[in-house]
């Protein structure tokens, strides 16, 4: 694993989960952090995002909402999961708080943190604020059942 193709632990907005992967979140309003851009990307918009020039998904997510697609979301982020292990990746959506908290969340999930413990870790590590509504903190504690 090279080290240049990682983030760095306390660089603006990467969390750092159980197994030592790292993942940023971050809002799109707000500047891009410096450094090293992401090599892959997850983009949770109400419309598709821009272009940015690494690879990309794009989750249709209306703000303050959930995934309009359930199953999809789940895969994208399945994805951004295991691509952590050796990229840098880059969860974002608009404010980097509600959306981005949520699919955080669920990667600590899938790193084994308890799914009634997740928003907790994630607000603890990322942003006091993450995951901004029930419904989205509804949608982390089940998410383990969708995988």
């Amino acid at each position: 694993m090279r080290n240049d193709l990682l983030w760095l632990p306390g660089e603006t907005g990467v969390l750092g989960l159980p197994s030592g992967r790292l993942v940023r979140g971050r809002g799109l309003r707000h500047p891009m952090p410096s450094g090293h851009p992401p090599t892959f990307g997850v983009y949770l918009l109400g419309a598709p995002p821009p272009e940015f020039g690494w690879e990309s998904r794009w989750v249709r997510w209306p703000d303050f909402r959930l995934p309009a697609d359930r199953a999809y979301a789940i895969r994208v982020l399945r994805e951004a999961w295991e691509r952590a292990e050796d990229e840098r990746v880059e969860i974002a959506c608009g404010g980097g708080r509600g959306r981005t908290g949520t699919a955080l969340a669920c990667l600590a999930v899938l790193d084994g943190v308890p799914s009634r413990e997740a928003v907790g870790y994630v607000r603890e590590h990322y942003h006091r604020r993450a995951v901004e509504t029930p419904w989205q903190r509804r949608f982390v504690q089940n998410f383990d059942d969708g995988r």
